[in-house]
């Protein structure tokens, strides 16, 4: 496997794309009611009373747009236009935002405005239009980029809030999750924004926007890149204090290519310049993450403790392949890709569930399952089918350019 030619590469990762979108065409739907189902777990048991994240449904829009520009047959395509249907017919209010969550059936559960959610929904939806032209989806996403721009930027000191009431006030808990800091801006929020500005960017070139963009990135190379480690920083409060927390070595290589590709929308020359030097530092610093025995990506990191949390989840291994592969390309050092490599052969060995199909959360040090959900308010098609996605986007231009 580490000698793995790129073409061959670029067939496994065709066929496990086909894999992912299999799983979630065959075992996800919820025709009781509509939509997607909240919760698959461990043991592949559904849960059709699982209440829905937008997050969820937002990513599985994202996942079969992008994925109808490789696979652009009808089912890809009812995959795209189901998830669509029901966030927008469920989650978001026109002029108000979108729930954080809804019932079974499609009620609000969780009406709050977290603008982690906002981004997730212009990102998908901005993928749908790109493959549908549906003139709502393009709606959608200019209204919520309005609503965030208007409730959620910090007009005094920059960057943008995390969290708001269904109505806009302020709320208590910021939190995207128990395991998150209570704070006023963080890093994981502010990389999805601009994620999500700059696929609206790609439909909608408005001059507003991209200067949104531009404030954006050079937000977060100044607050949330640490320029001596590579690691980002991940909460501050509304003033730019920073509250030390760990090192999320996932968001450290999905930051490395993402904001670069985010850069290069604004075709400002020296801001690009500044990312791809940034991406290759993220990506050395995240060699620090990998387990050199197998060339898995190792969770986080404590700092404080100096104690490695010693799991090794789906997500990270994913972004990992996206990220090593963009500093190989930037680089042309070998040594980016034999990661790759390695990593993917560690993914089909221990990640991939090869009995029923997409990815298992992750493993534990010593090999054995994390028994968490299949499907579920985290777990989702987005990161797996994106490191699929964007390679194979990148080896065609590749092969492309040799063959001119």
């Amino acid at each position: 496997m580490p000698d793995i030619k790129l073409q061959s590469f670029e067939n496994q990762l065709n066929h496990e794309l086909e894999n992912i979108l299999s799983y979630w065409l065959t075992k996800t739907f919820d025709f009781k009611n509509e939509g997607y189902i909240g919760q698959i777990d461990f043991s592949e048991k559904q849960n059709f009373k699982a209440v829905k994240g937008s997050v969820l449904n937002a990513r599985i829009l994202w996942t079969f747009s992008a994925a109808y520009q490789i696979f652009p047959n009808d089912r890809v395509l009812g995959g795209a236009k189901r998830a669509f249907d029901f966030i927008h017919k469920y989650c978001y209010s026109k002029n108000s935002g979108v729930y954080w969550s809804v019932t079974s059936e499609g009620k609000p559960f969780d009406s709050k405005n977290q603008i982690y959610a906002l981004a997730f929904t212009i990102y998908g939806a901005t993928e749908y239009y790109l493959i549908s032209k549906d003139e709502r989806a393009l709606d959608m996403a200019k209204d919520i980029f309005g609503l965030i721009q208007k409730h959620s930027y910090d007009k005094i000191n920059g960057g943008y809030f995390e969290a708001f009431t269904a109505d806009w006030k302020q709320i208590e808990d910021l939190r995207l999750s128990d395991k998150d800091a209570n704070e006023k801006k963080t890093m994981n929020t502010h990389l999805h924004i601009v994620e999500a500005y700059t696929n609206l960017y790609k439909v909608w070139p408005n001059e507003d926007l991209k200067l949104a963009i531009i404030k954006l990135l050079k937000v977060i190379e100044t607050h949330f890149i640490n320029h001596m480690s590579g690691h980002l920083k991940l909460f501050f409060d509304e003033e730019w204090n920073e509250k030390p927390d760990v090192i999320s070595y996932g968001h450290d290589i999905e930051a490395a290519w993402l904001l670069l590709q985010c850069a290069e929308v604004t075709n400002e020359k020296d801001l690009i310049e500044r990312y791809q030097k940034y991406a290759i530092l993220m990506a050395d610093a995240t060699f620090e993450g990998i387990d050199t025995n197998d060339g898995g990506l190792w969770y986080e990191y404590l700092p404080s403790e100096k104690m490695l949390i010693t799991e090794k989840h789906w997500w990270p291994q994913s972004e990992l392949l996206i990220g090593l592969f963009n500093a190989w390309e930037l680089t042309n050092d070998k040594k980016y890709l034999d990661a790759v490599y390695k990593n993917w052969e560690f993914i089909g060995n221990h990640i991939l569930d090869k009995k029923n199909g997409e990815w298992i959360w992750g493993i534990n040090s010593d090999n054995t399952p994390i028994k968490k959900d299949k499907v579920g308010f985290w777990k989702c098609p987005y990161h797996n089918s994106r490191a699929c996605i964007e390679i194979l986007k990148r080896i065609k231009k590749i092969e492309n350019e040799k063959a001119y």
